[in-house]
């Protein structure tokens, strides 16, 4: 028979790789960056966003505050690893003023999680109560990152065109979910599931979406075309929304 630990392992080694190819999905677009010598119109928050979450689930998964999880930190320390290269790219090509903000918010993360880290360290004096003040905190923190996958989702519903909601990373980012989710109920850990649990009824949701407006938006793209027109996902890839900068940074919760 399957130990709890053996099983909770295999399914945290999932879970470390699917999370790896979700924070590797922005490449693409740092691609454009690096050959445009140009951040364009691309937004920092995403990669920002990601960054402190990661670096809280580090510390979440660490001996000192939660045992036994060196699943948790390992990802997360790849992830944190993977989005400041993203941050040092943006800020190779972005304008002065913009590289100032960037680096201004990133002091104030790095200022944050060694301020908690100091305070979990000094005042809390058990592994259990460490793990729900971090594990409240990464929650706290997945659950704004929850607002872009509903921003996209209400862009969706509005234009009818699933466009600027890939369908892979939709699909990975249930498998994500469903990994981690598990993860936490094999050894029940609440703070684990409740995020993960809630990431995985939205990507959910994504799926269901991308099921109802897949037609709609094959009709668009093919009425465009008989057109002569550009496509949504070409002025995307172009550079000239927001939406791919923002775009789907937001499945981020990792266990």
């Amino acid at each position: 028979m399957v130990s709890a630990d053996l099983a909770r392992d295999v399914v945290g080694i999932i879970g470390n790789v699917i999370s790896f190819f979700l924070f590797m999905s922005p490449v693409p677009t740092f691609i454009q960056i690096w050959k445009n010598k140009s951040v364009e119109q691309f937004s920092a928050a995403p990669y920002l966003a990601t960054l402190i979450n990661c670096a809280v689930w580090v510390l979440y998964g660490l001996p000192f505050v939660h045992p036994k999880s060196t699943l948790v930190w390992t990802i997360n320390g790849t992830g944190t690893a993977i989005e400041i290269a993203y941050l040092l790219i943006f800020l190779m090509y972005s304008d002065k003023k913009r590289r100032l903000k960037v680096l201004l918010i990133v002091l104030v993360e790095v200022i944050f999680i060694a301020a908690l880290t100091i305070l979990v360290l000094t005042l809390v004096h058990t592994t259990k109560k460490r793990t729900a003040v971090i594990g409240i905190v990464a929650i706290v923190f997945n659950i704004m990152m929850y607002a872009s996958p509903l921003s996209v989702m209400k862009l969706v519903i509005t234009t009818k065109s699933v466009e600027y909601m890939p369908f892979y990373i939709s699909l990975a980012s249930f498998a994500n979910g469903v990994a981690w989710s598990a993860y936490a109920l094999i050894k029940f850990d609440p703070f684990i599931l409740f995020p993960n649990g809630m990431g995985t009824l939205f990507a959910v949701a994504q799926l269901l979406l991308y099921a109802v407006y897949y037609r709609s938006t094959q009709r668009q793209i093919a009425a465009r075309q008989a057109q002569g027109e550009v496509g949504l996902a070409e002025v995307v890839v172009n550079g000239n929304s927001n939406k791919t900068g923002s775009s789907r940074k937001g499945h981020g919760s990792r266990g």
